[in-house]
């Protein structure tokens, strides 16, 4: 009986160990990570909203329409980087609690 219980105990203790360091190895790159995942959503909106806008301006300077191009690809490009951010944060979430699972188990 004495040898189920310590070996229990062993478990238990190098379960919670890699617990530990795992929870602190996660806080350290929990700042970076959040800091990361703000500039990327930031980027991936910004990027081609101004793209879109800049291809309207030259749009409207060599095609000139009754509709404005610049404001058009403008809108354009920010639902598309709406779009892109969605796609990456749904990836980061998906993987957060793929690691939440697996830390469960």
């Amino acid at each position: 009986m004495e040898i189920k219980n310590e070996d229990t105990f062993k478990q238990e203790v190098g379960q919670k160990e890699k617990q530990k360091l795992k929870a602190l190895y996660e806080k350290k790159r929990s700042v970076w990570a959040g800091l990361g995942t703000f500039g990327m959503v930031g980027w991936s909106v910004a990027v081609p909203t101004v793209l879109g806008a800049a291809l309207g301006m030259w749009l409207d300077k060599y095609y000139p329409e009754t509709i404005s191009w610049t404001l058009t690809f403008l809108v354009a490009g920010l639902f598309i980087g709406c779009m892109i951010a969605w796609q990456w944060v749904a990836k980061e979430n998906k993987m957060m609690h793929q690691d939440k699972e697996e830390k469960n188990e």
